[in-house]
């Protein structure tokens, strides 16, 4: 069935139109008014009284229209506040009614309406005005969902958000979308409606589906677990039903939504965990004041904590990173966000000793959050030398010149991939994370009046940020597909940035220097199984629409991210979500030895050579699917 296309294009009415009907229907409420009055005596509409006294009223109410502007409504759109409005005006009317009716009698005037009339013509003018009203909304609306391609919708929330998003639809001409179910877990709701649309247990969201035909549903509530809201989702997957989702509470203003903010739900929003609760009082205790140095601050990782430790009033942020234009707008973003921090940009490589002196010269920075690293596994294999050199000689000249010009806590973001390294860009990291162990150990041992404190962060994959499998995947999905997973096994554990950062600032704070502090990275996550989500959140079905293809393991790549090594084990900390990893501790002079020989054979650039030297200082470091693997048949004994 068509809709109706004439009414679908009728604008907005003038306001004069309006006024023109809302004083028709108040003409017609007196008429049957008068009929009441007088017994349904057809004679009263004879006399000359009749006249006179529908002037006088017609006018006065006329006069109570222009002053509460009941014209001014948009009739298409009327809700309980226009209600409202019209019990006001006409109770302003029988106001100035009676006031005229008494000053008649003051006056000995004969009065011109008896009393009952007016309030009986009250009545009927109040019932017509909101009866036409509400009409003229649902025929509207019902014009509107008529045709072949309305979508019913379903609201999980019967609360403020929820009503919010059928106001929304409401209001919109060019919404094809219809509500027709709320869902909710509360029992005091269950089986009660909301503006004639019924609310229904949340369990039983399987069989509404298929009873009222559900096309999407949205999520109008922030108070849903995540295991809840993944549960609900997976149901409307398996039905291929459309899960939409609100913005934040603090992106919908005065309580009003637009139609452009109800979004898919992401995958983004399915691996989120609770938020996470930080002793704030504790960090803004030891950087309020302080002078604090970010390095890669450009990345997605420094971007974040240099973000965050605006909320901490330090007296300075340093911003340092080689990325000029991402660099600059950072510090723009920064500014607007942050208008009473100083922030400073300061463009150089981290592996530039004299650049980095100059730094230090210059602003003395009192912490330093170091990361600032090359974290791609296929490309640091391919390059091991740019490996050595940012990620080991970079992490190098920055601990040593923090500790000559007195840092008082230096925190290096390292990775899970340094754990039982499989690739040339784990061991790297794992190398710079026993130099500024064995750099802290030596420093302690020292007994030197101020120390600098050495503190290491390790965790997973963090969702959006450069480099990571979600991004990749949703460009894919533009596309059209197909999307490249290396492995059907392969797994990872996955963080926001945000909750990642705020964990590598709360380590920081809570480090008493040597530690390596391993996060709670939840469950891992099996990347096919991610890839076929979001191809289904995406609303295409996998291997149908978009296929999904195995690309075979990329050199240095394992199947399996590790947080710990095999020999170490955890310690709890008083942050539920931060563990303390007890590591093997290395003397800081054979570290030193083994590194300096590193540095001399990456002059070389022998790729051979670097990774063999790498492998000498990391014995844990074995390379897979990579073509280094041959050092690790060297390095194995031959029995006879």
């Amino acid at each position: 069935m068509q809709k109706f296309p004439i009414f679908n294009q009728i604008g907005i009415v003038p306001r004069w139109t309006i006024f023109f009907c809302d004083l028709t229907i108040a003409a017609i409420a007196f008429v049957f008014a008068y009929a009441v009055f007088y017994s349904f005596n057809l004679n009263a509409y004879s006399r000359v009284n009749f006249a006179v006294e529908m002037i006088h009223c017609l006018t006065i109410t006329s006069i109570s229209f222009f002053v509460f502007r009941l014209y001014s409504g948009i009739v298409r759109y009327t809700s309980a506040v226009d209600s409202i409005r019209i019990l006001s005006t006409l109770l302003f009317n029988i106001i100035i009614l009676f006031a005229i009716k008494l000053i008649f009698i003051a006056l000995r005037i004969p009065s011109v309406l008896p009393t009952n009339l007016i309030i009986i013509y009250s009545l009927f003018a109040f019932t017509g005005l909101t009866t036409y009203r509400t009409l003229i909304k649902i025929f509207f609306q019902y014009s509107k969902t008529r045709g072949a391609d309305k979508k019913n919708i379903a609201v999980f929330g019967a609360g403020d958000l929820g009503i919010a998003v059928k106001r929304t639809f409401d209001h919109d001409s060019k919404s094809n979308k219809v509500i027709v179910a709320y869902l909710d877990d509360s029992d005091s709701k269950i089986g009660k409606s909301i503006d004639g649309v019924k609310i229904y247990d949340s369990a039983s969201l399987n069989d509404l589906i298929d009873k009222l035909a559900i096309d999407e549903l949205i999520f109008a509530t922030h108070n849903l677990s995540l295991e809840r809201k993944e549960q609900i989702v997976e149901t409307c997957l398996d039905k291929n039903v459309n899960a939409l989702t609100l913005p934040p509470v603090n992106e919908i203003i005065n309580g009003n939504i637009t139609v452009s903010q109800i979004k898919k739900v992401k995958i983004e929003d399915l691996l989120e965990r609770a938020p996470i609760k930080l002793s704030h009082e504790n960090i803004l205790d030891q950087l309020e004041g302080k002078r604090i140095l970010v390095t890669g601050a450009a990345g997605s990782i420094g971007s974040e904590i240099a973000k965050q430790l605006g909320k901490f009033k330090p007296q300075l942020i340093i911003l340092c990173d080689q990325a000029e234009s991402p660099l600059h707008n950072l510090h723009l973003d920064l500014q607007d966000r942050f208008k009473h921090q100083a922030y400073h940009s300061f463009i150089a490589d981290v592996k530039n000793e004299e650049r980095m002196r100059t730094l230090f010269e210059t602003f003395k920075p009192q912490y330093v959050y170091h990361a600032a690293a090359y974290k791609h596994v296929p490309v640091m294999e391919n390059h091991p030398v740019e490996g050595v050199q940012t990620n080991i000689r970079g992490t190098f000249t920055l601990a040593n010149l923090a500790v000559e010009y007195g840092v008082s806590k230096f925190v290096f973001v390292s990775t899970d991939k340094a754990v039982n390294p499989t690739n040339v860009m784990g061991a790297t990291k794992r190398i710079a994370e026993i130099y500024v162990q064995s750099l802290n150990n030596r420093i302690f041992e020292q007994n030197n009046e101020f120390k600098t404190r050495f503190i290491t962060t390790r965790f997973g994959n963090v969702l959006g940020s450069n480099g990571s499998v979600i991004p990749r995947f949703r460009e894919q999905i533009e596309k059209g597909g197909p999307l490249t997973v290396t492995h059907p096994e392969i797994t990872r554990y996955f963080m926001t940035i945000p909750e990642s950062c705020q964990l590598v600032i709360e380590a920081g704070c809570m480090g008493n220097g040597g530690e390596i502090f391993v996060f709670d990275m939840g469950k891992s996550v099996k990347i096919v199984d991610l890839a076929e989500k979001m191809i289904k959140l995406s609303g295409f079905t996998p291997y149908q629409d978009i296929d999904i293809k195995f690309t075979g393991l990329r050199p240095g790549e394992k199947l399996y991210e590790e947080l710990l090594n095999d020999l170490e084990n955890t310690l709890p900390t008083h942050h539920q979500k931060i563990m303390i990893a007890k590591v093997r501790d290395n003397n800081f002079d054979e570290v030193c030895a083994l590194i300096d020989r590193l540095f001399e054979i990456a002059k070389s650039n022998n790729s051979l050579d670097i990774v063999r030297q790498m492998k000498c200082i990391v014995p844990e470091f074995k390379s897979q699917n990579s073509i280094y693997e041959q050092l690790d048949v060297e390095r194995t004994p031959t029995t006879n």
